[in-house]
């Protein structure tokens, strides 16, 4: 691998729904044209529970600012909403954490939040968001299964990830969702 191939590296999705929450993320990790990860873990529960925060980017530099937001999230407990502008505060204004390159999908069971090291804290308006490689697929299907069909969070989560893997090539079906209980 040369510095210059680029990483692919995810396809995230969240959706709140009927006060649940779902994240979904396929476990592909892609270096230029070769497939180097199958089953990489992008989803995880945070905040002992609180929250579920998923990512697509840099893995450390996803980590670095997972650690961050979950010391967020213990300064404003159960406000994911402030903790997420918080940390895109320090994400954009810290000269170290602004050479970060990740991107982060937030959430507990009332809202879902994209978090960018460009300042944004975007609250899509449906509750359901996506990023990475094969986002705007997997936006798409998801919001197609929410409008017409009863599906769970769960559900719509996993199958739209399963449509998105038939369209993107970065994207593969080792599907990996994590719910709040």
């Amino acid at each position: 691998m040369n510095r210059t191939q680029t990483v692919h590296s995810t396809t995230v999705l969240a959706i709140v729904r009927n006060g649940q929450i779902a994240i979904a993320s396929d476990g592909q990790v892609t270096v230029g044209n070769t497939v180097v990860k199958q089953a990489a873990q992008k989803a995880r529960r945070v905040a002992n529970g609180v929250a579920l925060i998923g990512f697509a980017g840099g893995a450390a530099d996803a980590m670095a600012l997972t650690e961050r937001l979950e010391a967020k999230l213990e300064a404003y407990p159960s406000n994911v909403r402030r903790a997420a502008v918080e940390l895109a505060k320090d994400w954009r204004t810290d000269r170290a954490l602004r050479r970060l390159d990740a991107l982060l999908v937030v959430g507990d069971r009332e809202h879902v939040l994209v978090v960018s090291g460009n300042g944004d804290v975007i609250e899509p308006d449906d509750g359901i968001a996506a990023v990475g490689s094969g986002g705007s697929y997997a936006l798409a299907a998801a919001r197609a299964l929410a409008r017409h069909t009863e599906l769970g969070v769960e559900e719509i989560a996993r199958e739209a990830l399963r449509i998105t893997a038939e369209i993107c090539i970065y994207t593969n079906d080792n599907v990996n969702v994590v719910t709040l209980p």
